[in-house]
């Protein structure tokens, strides 16, 4: 499974650049919002940094404003995916950029119809946010196997990519259900790379090997 990293902040993806363990980046206008940057200038920061995918999404809600925005976007990178959402607009506009070999990912998906309609369209890229379907008391990872089922038996290339995950056991249950990629906010990338006993088993290695009074070499 595939690691992206959920921010607009560039400081966070030189981070998680540095572990060595970043595939690509997701943004939104939520997160880009929050920078206080121009849009343009913070994604365009970020596709230098990153070889991998960085999803930018349009702020229209009409198809044909969608595919405008979406091409405007597609060029700020060669590894630019323009995002749309999962509306009847938005479907529109996937398949009139991909059309165009604008790759999308389609987000805001919740259903495995959805999830089919979007694949269907040519997304390259699904977001299906199952942290928002637990809230509503449903069991998103279900949704996530069965959406991953539908687009192997039909051959769909489409890729899926599991947002709105809320703690490093949801991103366990992502590679569990088969997911394609987790999209992880920088936090939650941070706890799930620490385990206390990890911590306290390295504190007692190098206590014993401090106390023996060798070196290495």
């Amino acid at each position: 499974m595939k690691f992206f990293l959920d921010s607009a902040n560039p400081e966070q993806v030189q981070e998680v650049l540095r572990w060595g363990l970043l595939d690509g980046v997701t943004t939104n206008p939520s997160l880009l919002a929050k920078t206080g940057q121009p849009y343009a200038e913070v994604l365009r920061r970020i596709c230098a940094l990153v070889k991998g995918p960085v999803s930018a999404e349009v702020v229209a809600t009409e198809g044909q404003a969608m595919l405008e925005q979406g091409l405007r976007l597609s060029e700020l990178g060669a590894n630019i995916v323009v995002k749309c959402p999962a509306t009847l607009e938005g479907l529109r506009a996937t398949q009139a950029l991909a059309r165009r070999n604008v790759k999308v990912n389609v987000t805001l998906v919740f259903s495995v119809l959805q999830a089919l309609a979007a694949a269907k369209c040519g997304a390259s890229y699904l977001s299906l946010f199952v942290g928002r379907l637990e809230d509503l008391g449903q069991d998103g990872f279900s949704v996530v196997e069965q959406t991953e089922r539908v687009l192997r038996d039909y051959g769909f290339p489409t890729q899926l990519l599991v947002a709105s995950l809320r703690s490093p056991a949801h991103v366990l249950r992502a590679a569990q259900a088969g997911a394609d990629i987790a999209t992880i906010p920088f936090g939650i990338f941070q706890q799930m790379l620490v385990h206390p006993l990890t911590e306290t088993g390295l504190a007692v290695f190098l206590k014993d090997w401090q106390a023996s009074g060798q070196k290495i070499g």
